[in-house]
Parts: C-alpha cells; sequence; structure tokens
C-alpha cells in the first residue's frame, strides 16, 4: 500500500467513524485490534467507539494532521463536543469542550491493528477551570 492509498483508507475510516457504520467498520478494523497495547478485536473496539458515541452524541473525528508512512498512520484528529457527563474522569456535564487526540496507528492486512492514543485531557481541564472561575 502507498502513502497515498493509506491516507485514503485511513480518510474513509474516519468517514465510517463519523457517519456510525458499525457494519463496515470491520473493513478498516483488524479483527485481532489492540488499543494502547490491550487486544481487544473488533468487537471490543467497536463496543468501545459506540460507548464514546453514547456519552458525547456530538462526537466528530476532524483530521488535523495526517502522516501516512506504510504500515503507519500518525493522526491529530481535533474534537470540539460536549460529553453528557463524566469524561475522561472529568466533570464535563454537557460543556462544550475542544480538545485534541494524536494517535498512531499500525496497518496490518490493509487494516487498523494497532492504536496508540493519547487524549489532551490538560486541555479540557484549562476549559472546565477557567469557566468554574468565570461563573
Amino acid at each position: 500500500m502507498t502513502p497515498a492509498d493509506l491516507a485514503s483508507n485511513y480518510r474513509q475510516y474516519i468517514a465510517c467513524l463519523n457517519a456510525r457504520d458499525w457494519s463496515n467498520l470491520g473493513r478498516f478494523v483488524h479483527d485481532e485490534v489492540s488499543h494502547n497495547g490491550k487486544r481487544i478485536g473488533l468487537a471490543g473496539y467497536r463496543e468501545m467507539l459506540e460507548n464514546d458515541y453514547a456519552t458525547i452524541p456530538d462526537l466528530r473525528f476532524n483530521i488535523e494532521l495526517l502522516v501516512a508512512e506504510p504500515p503507519y498512520v500518525a493522526s491529530r484528529l481535533q474534537f470540539n463536543c460536549s460529553p453528557k457527563a463524566r469524561f475522561l474522569e472529568l466533570d464535563v456535564n454537557g460543556r462544550k469542550v475542544s480538545f485534541a487526540e494524536n494517535v498512531f496507528y499500525a496497518f496490518k492486512d490493509g487494516r487498523i491493528f494497532e492504536v496508540h492514543s493519547v487524549i489532551d485531557k490538560a486541555a479540557i481541564e484549562a476549559q472546565l477551570s477557567t469557566r468554574s472561575e468565570d461563573a
């Protein structure tokens, strides 16, 4: 797979997530996928995403930066959303927050096999702290 092919595949994966097209998730995610070092499989990955959408109904993945060097993809995803209650152990409770996720993927057989993700929790904490002080 060329870098351009891999980038295109990744963009289609993000479109699948944003459409909540769970029936096609297996086109992009390997059956034996791991997330942050834990093997969760496709079913566990889907469950994780469904839980994310249940917690954050207006969740939308926006690619800010994308680097594809087969078999790896590095991406910075930007979010502007309103988690319903607790998110990352923070009491967001429906407030609009903006944050980024830096994520690295390893592909195997053309599908995502490993995911390593770090969410900028400090950005959310700063927004919640500022809003608390303003109140």
